[in-house]
């Protein structure tokens, strides 16, 4: 039989496996997310604006052609918005989750480290 000692010291080595497993978070996960919402944002902006249609469609979002080459606020070009803003957002999911994962590290040693 277990000493209550024991049990003590097993359910905080536990709590605190626990405790580090919930404040990393996962890149791939993270990523993926992001990549898809941000995927479904850029379409569906693009989508709106072609559905509104007028004179100049899409004028602000049209100066994203800069930086993600061929895209463009056209129905031919509405495809691109898919990949562009995965990619896009799987990338910002990626370094946030590693940088969050970096400062949230636990320290290590007695006294926080001190």
């Amino acid at each position: 039989m277990k000493s209550p000692i024991d049990t003590i010291h097993e359910q905080v080595e536990s709590e605190r496996l626990l405790e580090e497993t919930l404040t990393r978070l996962n890149a791939r996960v993270l990523g993926a997310t992001l990549g898809g919402l941000c995927a479904s944002g850029l379409f569906g902006a693009t989508l709106v604006l072609l559905l509104r249609g007028g004179p100049k469609v899409g004028e602000h979002l049209r100066l994203l052609r800069h930086f993600l080459p061929g895209y463009d606020v056209t129905w031919g070009r509405l495809v691109l918005a898919l990949p562009y803003g995965a990619v896009i957002g799987f990338v910002a999911g990626w370094v946030i989750s590693r940088v969050y994962n970096w400062v949230a590290r636990p320290v290590s040693g007695p006294a926080g480290g001190l």
